[in-house]
């Protein structure tokens, strides 16, 4: 039963850190291969602040802000880059997190921080704090792609040179982005740490993060229930099949070649392509009968 409720935890806590990037990639269309840095950030934010004698729940949040917090420094560089550019900035600023964090003996160093306190509400009141997260992330998700804010994250996403012509205050919509995205990132983190109880530079290093974005292109870029049902099966499936936990790696690459090959909008594309084709086929059939 331990082992199930660690998987939940864990695979819940994936949906939350996957829609954080899909709030920055997907909606508004900003390339970030560096998401673990700010995942990393609320986790050693919070793991100190908890090992300091900080309630979790004070811990947790706080973690986030100085996720966030990171997030609107590098969404000031994303004003300035874009493209190709952002991407190496964001992957830039992993290295740069991991090397700092294995450089200062008060972050643990090399060795990491062990010890981290248990939340104190038990797995089973630590899993449902973990799936209302998760949860509350899938709603705020949705209730942003249908906002005023989405429509501008769009906006910026398919054109942003035009989006200014036209009025959009694109600073302060990709610093939203952002914000947020690093903000939830560093909430996941905060749950990362003190689920496993130790974290080391090795856990928020750049493959971690391209395990992310590959998460959310195969999901589906901007959608919400692609990415959740991506975050599911992704995080669960190598615990289960231990062949692919084995080549996870070949294995996340394999699918990402499949995804850009046959259905570059990723598994929400292609449900609503199979859907498609089935009303369509169904509208012939009805055509036949009446014409019959």
């Amino acid at each position: 039963m331990e082992y199930e409720i660690s998987l939940a935890i864990l695979a819940a806590n994936a949906v939350i850190l996957a829609l954080s990037l899909n709030l920055i990639t997907g909606y508004c269309g900003q390339i970030s291969l560096g998401h673990e840095a700010f995942y990393g950030m609320g986790a050693y934010g919070a793991a100190l602040l908890t090992t300091s004698g900080l309630p979790f729940f004070l811990a947790l949040p706080l973690g986030g802000v100085l996720a966030g917090i990171l997030g609107v420094i590098v969404g000031l560089a994303s004003l300035r880059v874009r493209d190709d550019f952002l991407a190496i900035t964001t992957m830039g600023v992993n290295f740069l997190f991991i090397g700092i964090v294995r450089q200062q003996d008060w972050l643990g160093g090399e060795m990491g921080i062990f010890g981290i306190p248990d939340p104190g509400l038990g797995r089973l009141g630590f899993l449902a704090l973990v799936v209302a997260l998760a949860v509350a992330v899938i709603l705020l998700s949705l209730y942003v792609k249908r906002s005023w804010m989405g429509f501008a994250f769009d906006a910026i996403a398919d054109d942003e040179d035009t989006s200014r012509m036209v009025g959009t205050d694109v600073a302060r919509y990709k610093l939203a982005a952002f914000a947020m995205g690093t903000a939830i990132a560093g909430v996941a983190g905060g749950i990362y740490a003190h689920e496993i109880k130790y974290i080391g530079p090795d856990s928020f290093g750049f493959t971690e993060s391209i395990t992310v974005l590959a998460i959310v292109v195969i999901g589906g870029i901007g959608s919400v229930p692609g990415v959740v049902v991506a975050a599911l099966v992704l995080t669960l499936l190598p615990q289960w099949l231990q062949f692919i936990a084995e080549f996870k790696l070949l294995f996340y690459g394999g699918l990402l070649f499949l995804a850009m090959r046959f259905s570059p909008d990723g598994l929400a594309g292609l449900v609503k392509r199979l859907l498609g084709r089935g009303r369509h086929d169904k509208r012939q059939i009805l055509a036949k009968e009446g014409r019959t």
